[in-house]
């Protein structure tokens, strides 16, 4: 019998990605031969809605499939309804590693975002201080995700679209995380995401080499001139005043009252330094 005279049935059995893809509407596939379908065509993610149409059964029946599925270890829902398919290098933490799946669960989402703080830090070379939790600014608040031992923490940033980024490849695609001078920005900005200005210093201490002076005034234009005065700080202390001039002029320009290095912390006698209109209320010890 020649590839023209079998049956459907056969078809299935010979190739079931031909099956799914041109013969599905004889007989719908199972769930089973639905991910390897995807994972053949280079893809990891899929939404519920997907599923149910390609298995051509109630959502109720597809959520059953797919649970029995999650239950074998074969796929993980981070998000209710958006779906993971996990290869067997990864099965061990119950979940694609978050790069691997945060910009197609955006895409998924229609938000904007970018890989942040400690977790963009890494990108750049910063290692001193792994975050705990995967770090992603979005445009408004989005509760974490715990995806096996996956932990993503989303930050809400408005005006992202002006916070300049970069793409980093990974096994699943491209990845927006900040560029350094941004990266740097958002560890001053954002100290209760990093553990406290020393550990700051010392990220900012691993990102310092490769900031442009140019481009980080450039940034300081996307977010409270505060951020700026507290990094052209840090950057003096730790040696950089090179690169802090072009912020400088920024800072005179735009800053309006003296702020404190540290609002929360307790009051003390502090050093005024002129050049960031700041009051140096602790002192900053980094660990690099």
């Amino acid at each position: 019998m020649d590839s023209q005279q079998r049956s459907p049935a056969l078809l299935v059995k010979s190739n079931e990605y031909h099956y799914f893809h041109k013969v599905k509407s004889v007989f719908p596939p199972s769930a089973e031969t639905f991910i390897d379908a995807m994972v053949a065509e280079g893809r990891y993610t899929f939404a519920t809605k997907e599923a149910t149409r390609a298995l051509s059964v109630s959502p109720v029946a597809a959520r059953a499939a797919l649970r029995r599925l999650a239950e074998k270890g074969r796929i993980a829902q981070p998000v209710r309804g958006f779906h993971l398919i996990i290869p067997p290098e990864y099965r061990r933490i119950g979940c694609l590693p978050p790069e691997q799946f945060i910009p197609q669960l955006m895409m998924w989402l229609g938000e904007r975002y970018y890989v942040a703080i400690l977790s963009a830090a890494q990108y750049h070379g910063a290692a001193h201080q792994r975050p705990q939790r995967f770090q992603v600014v979005v445009a408004k608040n989005r509760a974490p995700i715990a995806c096996g031992s996956v932990e993503v923490e989303f930050i809400a940033r408005k005006k992202i679209a002006r916070v300049p980024t970069v793409d980093v490849n990974t096994p699943r695609g491209p990845v927006r995380i900040a560029s350094v001078e941004a990266t740097a920005l958002d560890v001053i900005g954002y100290p209760s995401h990093v553990g406290g200005l020393d550990n700051a210093a010392t990220v900012i201490s691993e990102l310092a080499e490769k900031i442009d002076p140019k481009a980080l005034v450039k940034v300081a234009k996307t977010a409270p001139v505060s951020w700026s005065q507290r990094l052209g700080h840090v950057l003096d202390l730790l040696g950089h005043e090179a690169k802090t001039e072009l912020l400088a002029t920024f800072v005179r320009k735009n800053a309006g009252d003296v702020i404190s290095l540290v609002p929360s912390a307790r009051p003390r006698r502090a050093c005024r330094v002129a050049k960031w209109r700041l009051d140096a209320n602790v002192e900053v010890e980094s660990e690099a």
